[in-house]
């Protein structure tokens, strides 16, 4: 009797170029990087300046590392952001409705001798409907092989390499970043004067049209305004536009001073340069419960001993 393989898909981690260079798939033998040519040189993604309407010629070089021929899937995506900040591309089962459906091929797969590299041209046709502001996407050259689990399933394996694209569509640029549904928490302490960790979770919503980083940090002040606490600025992560993150910050040693006020304050910046920054606060009240209990026990005790004191003054 034999047992029934079952098939299902699995897609590995999608390898881009986030930094100069080719994006590559080191245990995959290949890479995806821009075309060189005389005006060219030297690209770590595409990046173009267009108006609605406008054609873009260009080529990915696909550069196959291995000892065998290989042939790829080459096709363009539309990118986003997920949830943690990271730049991604739409999965295969997915069809793009942005720059992922403006670039088109001359066919689906090409096939790659070893040790080679081979240009592949593509044009890219900005619709004349395009909204101004970033664009993103990337041209994907992937390989599926099939795999067996040890249930026995056969399972296909999409293994993506990327090269980013980038391009900015004329017109109102309108770069904007709201921090959002800022909560505060805090954990009194059981002694007020050791302090304790109040944690601060915000979301970040690039509300514009362009993509945007940055930094951001935290300021946590008391009564007064008296700066209780700070954290460094971290780095945002480059924002897509209409897309979101949430942050989540932790800062220990904030005593209990009855109001305590978070202020997150976000220093965003555009390709073109930084933007005026944006603070968003919330409070709570954090009361020093143990400290409290003491004084009032030591003034019931102080009154107690007052009575005492009368009542045998008064029997004497």
């Amino acid at each position: 009797m034999f047992a029934r393989a079952t098939v299902v898909t699995a897609v590995a981690a999608l390898l881009l170029a986030a930094l100069p260079g080719p994006a590559a798939a080191e245990d995959q033998g290949w890479s995806v990087q821009p075309a060189t040519t005389g005006t060219t040189a030297g690209r770590s993604y595409f990046v173009y300046d267009v108006v609605p309407g406008q054609q873009v010629e260009d080529a990915v070089r696909v550069t196959n590392r291995a000892a065998t021929p290989q042939t790829f899937t080459v096709y363009g995506t539309d990118a986003y952001t997920t949830a943690d900040g990271a730049f991604d591309l739409l999965p295969a089962s997915r069809e793009p409705t942005g720059v992922g459906a403006w670039i088109v091929l001359g066919q689906r797969a090409y096939t790659v001798e070893a040790g080679r590299s081979l240009d592949i041209p593509f044009r890219l046709t900005v619709p004349t409907n395009a909204g101004p502001g970033d664009h993103a996407g990337g041209v994907i050259a992937s390989v599926v092989t099939q795999q067996t689990t040890g249930e026995g399933a056969r399972v296909n394996v999409d293994r993506r390499v990327a090269a980013r694209v980038y391009l900015r569509v004329a017109g109102q640029a309108r770069p904007a970043v709201r921090v959002e549904t800022v909560t505060v928490a805090y954990d009194n302490p059981p002694h007020p004067f050791t302090g304790s960790t109040m944690t601060v979770t915000y979301r970040l919503h690039n509300t514009g049209n362009l993509r945007l980083s940055g930094a951001a940090r935290l300021r946590v002040t008391g009564l007064f305004g008296l700066t209780l606490g700070r954290t460094p600025d971290v780095a945002v992560p480059e924002l897509l536009p209409g897309a979101s993150i949430t942050v989540t910050e932790r800062i220990a040693g904030i005593a209990p001073a009855g109001p305590l006020t978070a202020d997150v304050t976000v220093d965003p910046a555009t390709a073109d340069g930084p933007l005026p920054s944006v603070t968003r606060s919330a409070s709570l009240w954090a009361v020093p419960w143990t400290a409290l209990a003491t004084v009032a026990l030591l003034a019931l005790g102080l009154l107690a001993l007052r009575w005492l004191r009368r009542r045998r003054a008064t029997a004497g």
